[in-house]
């Protein structure tokens, strides 16, 4: 009887032991994903896990993408992580930032079969870290889009990624994505872009934009703190939809501060170049990157689709490319965009019916 009382009490002691493991294990796990990240980036919703048959499928390291989601271009960053998605077997992880209001919408949608399975993580944007970094014209405030700067904060998006991919969503993918994220960086570069003038979609007419290919296109070169720089007018830009980040470097090159800098200073002497066709989010990205960073395949961004309404490459080509992105005045949600029906392949209705009314109404627009 001894001995059985000894072997109770030593049951009820490794009982409680593995009881509070657990209660500590559950405490951690509350307090990792409840601490919010810094400047404003919060996370909403993360879905920590996908199916045990999702997962015998999909294989290999973690895989992070960063794309912003506003609300009135949401189809957009929805078909773009669509087709990022059915094209992969990679473990990718979707970073969709977005503002507030749009949270419900999003999350909705995601629900949406095709979509289900996807592996995401929301994170609210707080406009309020751009104070004093952009200038805003009190008449035009409606069209301030703070989400166009979430790729200059990569590193408080992503804390934990030793690389990401950033995409805009006005793009579709049509091969693996792990391709683009074995892009190779040389030594001490924190990014590689898509250069214009080397790229398989340059020298298309950007209408009233004056010089895209090249550094005076973007910058003001009249403006002595541009001068002073010594980077040469005609040296090639970039793109920066798509793009791969090395965050180890972006970190230890404090990048985002760099940036910031530049945005402060542009406040205060105007310094981006007036034939711009609407990017404020590219100077400063030129001049932190001047002759500083690597190259992707220029197949992997096949771009211009929207700056007009006629088609400029042939089918082949379209079908060929492994990123097609329609940055320009004509987005592929729209009735007059080329190659709009290869888009509408990855589109996944909106269950409220919100963004299929946008939709129509923009069509009714582009027809008049």
């Amino acid at each position: 009887s001894v001995n059985i009382s000894i072997l109770i009490v030593a049951v009820v002691i490794f009982l409680l032991v593995i009881h509070h493991n657990f209660l500590s294990l559950s405490d951690f796990l509350r307090r990792e994903l409840s601490d919010p990240s810094p400047l404003g980036l919060q996370p909403i919703d993360f879905i920590p896990a996908a199916p045990q048959r999702l997962s015998d499928e999909r294989n290999g390291k973690e895989i992070s993408v960063v794309i912003a989601a506003s609300n009135e271009r949401l189809g957009g960053a929805i078909a773009a992580m669509n087709s990022i998605y059915q094209h992969t077997r990679s473990h990718v992880v979707f970073h969709i930032v977005t503002l507030n209001d749009t949270v419900d919408h999003l999350r909705m949608w995601l629900r949406s079969p095709p979509l289900k399975n996807m592996k995401y993580r929301i994170l609210d944007f707080d406009p309020r870290v751009l104070e004093g970094k952009v200038q805003v014209d009190p008449q035009k405030a409606d069209t301030f889009k703070p989400l166009t700067f979430a790729r200059f904060y990569l590193p408080s998006l992503v804390p934990h990624a030793e690389k990401v991919i950033y995409v805009d969503d006005d793009v579709i993918v049509q091969d693996d994505i792990v391709e683009l994220y074995n892009t190779p960086l040389k030594p001490g570069h924190a990014a590689a872009f898509s250069d214009d003038c080397d790229s398989t979609s340059s020298k298309v007419a950007v209408r009233g934009a004056g010089n895209q290919y090249n550094y005076i296109g973007f910058l003001d070169y009249k403006k002595e703190t541009i001068r002073k720089l010594a980077m040469k007018a005609n040296t090639c830009s970039f793109n920066p939809g798509v793009f791969v980040a090395n965050l180890t470097e972006w970190k230890l090159q404090n990048i985002t501060k760099q940036l910031e800098k530049w945005m402060a200073l542009n406040v205060v002497e105007d310094l981006y170049s007036k034939t711009l066709a609407g990017s404020v989010t590219t100077p400063p990205l030129l001049i932190v990157f001047y002759k500083q960073h690597s190259s992707i395949d220029p197949m992997w961004n096949v771009r211009h689709l929207g700056s007009s309404a006629g088609k400029r490459y042939s089918p082949q080509f379209v079908e060929a490319a492994k990123l097609l992105h329609w940055n320009g005045h004509f987005k592929p949600w729209g009735r007059t965009a080329s190659y709009a029906e290869v888009w509408e392949k990855w589109y996944v209705p909106d269950p409220t019916g919100k963004f299929n009314l946008i939709r129509r109404h923009s069509e009714a627009y582009e027809a008049k």
